[in-house]
C-alpha cells in the first residue's frame, strides 16, 4: 500500500494552522475541480485533495495521522503499525465503515474504524459520545483489573494549531472481556449543551502482543516445544497458562502440530473459551560426538521414512 503525504497534496507544511488548511483547500479545489479545470489529471488530483482535506481539516484525524510521521520506505510500501490509533480519543461512535468509497485503501486502513460525524446540535442537547482504542494485558482479562488509562485528546489552540493533551482515567477491566469489546464510561464523553447530559466514552479493547499466547475470540493458543521422546513415548510436562502452571499429559505417538484442547481454560467469558496447546517438536543438536552417535544408532536401527507418502506410483 502506498503512503499518502496529505500535507504534500495540500501544498502546506506540517506546522500549518487549521485556517492555512482551509485556505489551501479552497485554492486547489478551484484549480482542480473537474467541472472547470483543464488539467489532464484534474479528476484524480481533486479526489486526492478531498481525501487530504478530510483528514487535515479534522483535528482528531490530523493529530492521529501526524503520529505516523512521513519516513516510510517506498520500496516496502506502507502498513499501519499494529497498535496504531490506540490511546487517541475521537468524537462520535465507531462507524465500522467510512461509507466513502471515493477514498483510498490508505485512508480506510487508518480511519475506517475511527469515530466520525456528530450528534444533533441544540440548546438542550446530550453531549456526543467519544471513543478510543486501548491496549490491555491478557492477564487483565483473566483476572479483572483496575488500570490508569492515558488518552491523547486532540485540540485546536487559539492560533489554529492542532495539539494533544493527555487525559488519565481510572478504568475497571471486566474479567473475561474479549478483544474488540467495549468498556462504557458514563458521562466521560463531550459535555452536553444547556441542561443536556454529557455523552459517554467507549473504550475498545485490544490485547498487547504476548510472547507465548495468541488469542482468537475467547480461545487462547499456545505453541509448546516438546522433545522427540516426549512426543513418541508420552510424558507429563509443566505448561504455563495465563491462569497458572499446570501438568499436561502428552499422549504417546504424538506428532508435531498435534492440538490438545484444555476446555474452559481460555478467557473466562460467558461461555468460557478453551486453551489449545499445539505441540512443536524440537530436535536436540548433533553438535558433539555422543549426540551424533545416538542419531547414527537411530538411523541404523529405526525404520522410518517421513517421505513415504510422497512417493509417486
Amino acid at each position: 500500500m502506498e503512503y499518502k503525504d496529505y500535507y504534500k497534496v495540500m501544498g502546506v507544511g506540517r506546522d500549518a494552522t487549521q485556517d492555512d488548511i482551509k485556505r489551501a483547500f479552497r485554492k486547489l479545489a478551484r484549480k482542480y475541480h473537474p467541472d472547470v479545470s483543464k488539467e489532464a489529471d484534474a479528476e484524480l488530483k481533486f479526489k486526492d485533495l478531498n481525501e487530504a482535506n478530510e483528514v487535515l481539516k479534522d483535528p482528531e484525524k490530523r493529530a492521529a495521522y501526524d503520529q505516523l510521521g512521513s519516513n516510510w520506505n517506498a520500496q516496502q510500501g506502507f502498513k499501519p503499525p499494529p497498535d496504531w490509533g490506540t490511546g487517541f480519543e475521537f468524537h462520535g461512535a465507531p462507524r465500522g465503515e467510512t461509507g466513502r468509497g471515493e477514498f483510498s485503501d490508505f485512508f480506510e486502513s487508518l480511519f475506517g474504524q475511527m469515530g466520525g460525524g456528530g450528534g444533533a446540535r441544540g440548546f438542550h442537547m446530550q453531549g456526543e459520545d467519544h471513543h478510543a482504542k486501548i491496549l490491555i494485558d491478557l492477564q487483565d482479562s483473566y483476572h479483572g483489573a483496575s488500570r490508569s488509562i492515558s488518552l491523547q485528546v486532540p485540540e485546536v489552540t487559539p492560533d489554529g494549531h492542532v495539539v494533544t493533551r493527555n487525559r488519565t482515567l481510572k478504568v475497571a477491566i471486566p474479567k473475561g472481556i474479549r478483544q474488540g469489546q467495549q468498556i462504557r464510561l458514563t458521562g466521560q464523553g463531550a459535555k452536553g449543551q444547556g441542561s443536556g447530559r454529557a455523552g459517554d466514552l467507549y473504550l475498545e479493547v485490544e490485547f498487547r502482543p504476548h510472547r507465548l499466547y495468541r488469542v482468537d475470540g475467547a480461545d487462547v493458543h499456545l505453541e509448546l516445544p516438546v522433545t522427540p521422546w516426549e512426543a513418541a513415548l508420552g510424558a507429563k510436562v509443566n505448561v504455563p497458562t495465563p491462569s497458572g502452571t499446570i501438568d499436561l499429559t502428552i499422549p504417546p505417538n504424538s506428532q508435531a502440530g498435534k492440538k490438545l484442547r484444555l476446555k474452559g481454560r481460555g478467557l473466562p467469558s460467558r461461555p468460557a473459551g478453551d486453551l489449545y496447546v499445539v505441540l512443536q517438536l524440537v530436535l536436540p543438536s548433533a553438535d558433539d560426538a555422543n549426540a551424533r552417535k545416538i542419531y547414527q544408532r537411530m538411523k541404523e536401527e529405526v525404520e522410518f521414512n517421513p517421505r513415504a507418502t510422497m512417493e509417486v506410483a
